[in-house]
């Protein structure tokens, strides 16, 4: 069983399982706000498909998932660069904000982080193939600028 929760997500699975039958089970819009709406949804179930059809062999399969992968690199990304930036933002509320929020912009702050590094590392595990992709750079950079701010919201200065 395997759900498409972004564009390149089915074919990255199907280059791990090398399913060799396939039963497209829902094509509802589950997701569909991270894939590109309902057509989206039906180009993403698609890939099943399309991995199913080619042999390991077949001319241009590499660069088929490789470019697939690529696009599936740009959601966790996204949601990544999100996660950072409400890191920042609860941290912000934990320095400044009133004092009786500040455990819940910690943790609003320790979730954006583990969020932020969870769906960088997917980013990058999707262009482990690229190394000269500026996107790389950057899914490595997100999760520090979001520990950064954990450990600041964290800090016990504002304990007083």
């Amino acid at each position: 069983e395997m759900g498409a929760r972004f564009a390149g997500n089915i074919a990255e699975l199907c280059a791990l399982v090398d399913p060799e039958i396939g039963v497209i089970t829902n094509l509802g819009v589950n997701h569909a706000e991270y894939l590109g709406g309902a057509a989206g949804v039906a180009r993403v179930k698609g890939e099943l498909l399309d991995a199913l059809r080619l042999p390991e062999d077949a001319p241009g399969r590499a660069e088929r998932l490789e470019a697939a992968l690529s696009d599936a690199a740009d959601s966790p990304l996204a949601v990544a660069r999100a996660a950072a930036e409400v890191a920042g933002l609860a941290c912000e509320v934990a320095r400044t904000g009133n004092r009786h929020l500040r455990g819940d912009a910690i943790s609003g702050a320790v979730l954006a982080e583990a969020a932020c590094t969870a769906a960088a590392r997917l980013a990058e595990i999707n262009l482990t193939g690229r190394p000269g992709d500026p996107r790389r750079e950057e899914a490595a950079e997100l999760p520090r600028r979001a520990l950064a701010a954990r450990l600041t919201a964290l800090s016990p200065e504002r304990d007083v």
